[in-house]
């Protein structure tokens, strides 16, 4: 019998804003500006990155490229998020 396994996706396990502080918390709290810079993005598809889009006033294909996994955002950009 084979078992189907589906890949795990943290932000579906993100229900409210302080599921993401706290989760953001942790990451912090390691010290890795690549691991945050994920967990923002993490955060931001939780949230809705239309609705992070508007807020930061960071359009949302660029907010998408800005917090991709290989990306070096400005820390303006970061900070906006």
């Amino acid at each position: 019998m084979k078992i189907k396994t589906y890949p795990f996706d943290v932000a579906e396990h993100l229900k409210d804003d302080e599921d993401i502080a706290a989760f953001i918390s942790l990451v912090i709290e390691e010290g890795d500006a690549g691991e945050v810079v994920r967990a923002l993005g993490i955060a931001a598809r939780a949230k809705g990155m239309a609705q992070i889009a508007k807020e930061s006033g960071i359009g949302r294909e660029a907010l998408y490229k800005a917090l991709r996994a290989d990306a070096h955002p400005r820390f303006e950009t970061v900070a906006k998020v």
